[in-house]
């Protein structure tokens, strides 16, 4: 019976065997020896340096460069992050271009502004006199003195009508003796209003700068938000980088010290006769290789401080830079992670790159609305209205004015002037309110540019902007569900690392204590122990990595998601308000 079950098993394991060569009948039988290869062909390279060996330096002692010897300063994720929402020049410069798009907005609507004009003018003119009823005095010149104000105020209202209400006085001194009224008071009261029936109807230029400075700052707004993102997960990315730097630190430490026990424990055979002195040569090797180890893994710490610093400080003088900073916040914990539907449409809604495209797709919808206006032909009514207001001191007539003998044939001369138009300004003021001497206006204004190249210019160029509008729109879209589809690979990948990191990490643990057992016991190498810490190292190295991995992901997800944003309290109002070092 046992003899029949091995046949079977043989058979069984020659089923395989012979189905490939079965497959494989075509192949040689066996190898061929090939014929030995021609020498290379090399260029000739100088002797540099030859036999050189490395001189003996002093071994400084393993510290991070700009960093002061005193303690550890604890630092934690969430004091990271406030430190470079508040002193992140990068971010303080985005939050400065925000308040200048919003002082953008006031400045366009100055252009709605009422302007207020007031002019006080005097003149004074000696004219030549043109006959005896335009004369000064004796046929002398005309002396005529003008005193006035006119105050008024103007403007543009947002749908295109231009208005203006001016009111003027005038107090004149006339010397020509045909003037029976002097010194004479004028006054006017004005309305005009321009209401554009065509172009410049509903949208003009003032409509459209302040249209586009309102949707400019929201984009400014949104910008802003995208780089606070980034630079939230940036500094989450480094902090958990230190953390895993320091940790890796820890990592090559425990080794460097298992290797220098191991080398002792070698040495100490070697001197009683147990060991092979190579042996402990052997383990010196490696102690030296984890002692390098040590220095490039501090010196990744000082590189991770470095950008984490850079994110959080403000100015080269900032005390932050010679703190040893050391992470104290906890790994964070692995959350619910929304399916990938859920996560493009979270992003759709929350992120600031969706809502700076949409943007940007406005201000082409306004472009292009101001654009099809200006392809209009120019159409204004214009109305106007004034009222006018006339008094004076009146002056008898005598018989020595040339006047005389045709408004006075009989004597005494009867004639005096109207009683309304007799008194000083308070009289000329009152007949304007009387609207005793109105006048109104009304008024259509055409004009049309022949070819209009420049409208049907700026309309094609607004139809080309918003068709890129659309297209980025879309990219950005698509830009959303690439960035969701990467993240949650990123996040599954790293949890089966992490799992399988630590499942490689505890094998190496009891497979490098197994190892040291049977070296004491004389049943293994030096060469095996080595092999052995060199492997747990490895091991604890990449555990580490993949937790540094998923902590990443799970700020990358947020990212993507928007939640960022939220998570971290974000206030635009004191964005990099500690930006700017007082001295």
């Amino acid at each position: 019976m046992r003899s029949r079950a091995a046949v079977a098993a043989l058979l069984l394991a020659l089923l395989p065997f012979s189905a490939f060569a079965e497959q494989n009948a075509t192949l040689p039988s066996r190898a061929q020896i090939p014929s030995p290869p021609p020498s290379p062909a090399v260029p000739a390279a100088p002797a540099i340096a030859p036999g050189y060996r490395a001189p003996r330096i002093r071994q400084g002692a393993p510290h991070l460069i700009g960093v002061t010897s005193q303690a550890f300063v604890g630092i934690s994720l969430s004091d990271a992050i406030g430190m470079a929402l508040l002193k992140n020049p990068n971010l303080a410069v985005a939050a400065g271009n925000e308040r200048i798009a919003y002082y953008g907005i006031e400045g366009a609507k100055g252009a709605f502004d009422v302007k207020l004009q007031v002019q006080p003018e005097v003149d004074h003119s000696l004219s030549a006199p043109q006959n005896p009823f335009f004369a000064g005095p004796s046929y002398g010149p005309i002396a005529q003195s003008d005193q006035s104000v006119t105050a008024g105020v103007s403007g543009v209202l947002p749908n295109g009508q231009t208005y203006s209400v001016n009111l003027s006085q005038t107090r004149t001194t006339n010397n020509e003796i045909i003037n029976l009224i002097n010194p004479t008071y004028l006054s006017a009261l004005s309305f005009v209003l321009t209401q554009p029936l065509l172009r410049n109807a509903g949208m003009n230029a003032q409509k459209r700068q302040l249209e586009l400075s309102v949707i400019n700052n929201e984009f400014t707004t949104e910008q802003t938000l995208a780089s606070v993102s980034s630079t939230i997960a940036q500094v989450e990315g480094d902090y958990w980088d230190l953390a895993s730097a320091w940790r890796n630190v820890a990592i090559d430490e425990e080794a460097l010290r298992e290797a220098t026990a191991q080398q002792r424990s070698n040495i100490r055979l070697a001197r009683r006769g147990a060991g092979a002195p190579v042996d402990a040569v052997e383990s010196g090797a490696q102690v030296a290789a984890f002692q390098s180890d040590v220095y490039s893994a501090l010196e990744n710490v000082a590189m991770v401080q470095n950008e984490l610093k850079d994110a959080i400080a403000n100015s080269p003088a900032d005390a932050v830079w010679e703190a040893n900073l050391v992470p104290t916040s906890p790994v964070l914990q692995i959350p619910t992670v929304p399916s990938l539907p859920a996560l493009v449409q979270k992003a759709m809604r929350d992120r600031p790159e969706i809502l700076e495209s949409l943007d940007t797709l406005m201000q082409s919808v306004v472009d292009l609305a101001y654009a099809r206006n200006q392809m209009k032909p120019q159409l204004d009514l214009k109305l106007g209205y004034t009222t006018n207001g006339y008094a004076g001191t009146f002056v008898p007539l005598t018989p020595s004015n040339p006047l005389y003998p045709f408004i006075c044939p009989t004597t005494p001369c009867p004639f005096t002037a109207p009683p309304v138009l007799v008194g000083g300004l308070g009289q000329s003021y009152n007949t304007l309110l009387q609207q005793r001497y109105p006048y109104w206006t009304a008024a259509l204004i055409f004009s049309q540019p022949l070819g209009n190249a420049s409208a049907k210019a700026q309309l094609a160029q607004a139809e080309e902007q918003q068709r890129i509008a659309q297209i980025q729109l879309q990219a950005t879209e698509q830009r959303m569900v690439y960035e969701a589809r990467n993240a949650l690979q990123a996040y599954e990948a790293a949890l089966a690392q992490l799992s399988s990191a630590r499942a490689a990490r505890q094998a190496s643990e009891v497979v490098y204590a197994s190892e040291l057992r049977k070296f004491r016991n004389g049943e293994s190498t030096t060469f095996l122990v080595l092999q052995r810490q060199v492997e747990l190292a490895q091991n604890r190295g990449l555990e580490l990595q993949a937790q540094t991995n998923l902590d990443k992901a799970v700020v990358e997800i947020e990212r993507v998601s928007g939640d960022i944003l939220a998570r971290n309290g974000v206030n635009l109002q004191t964005l990099g308000s500690q930006a700017l070092q007082q001295p």
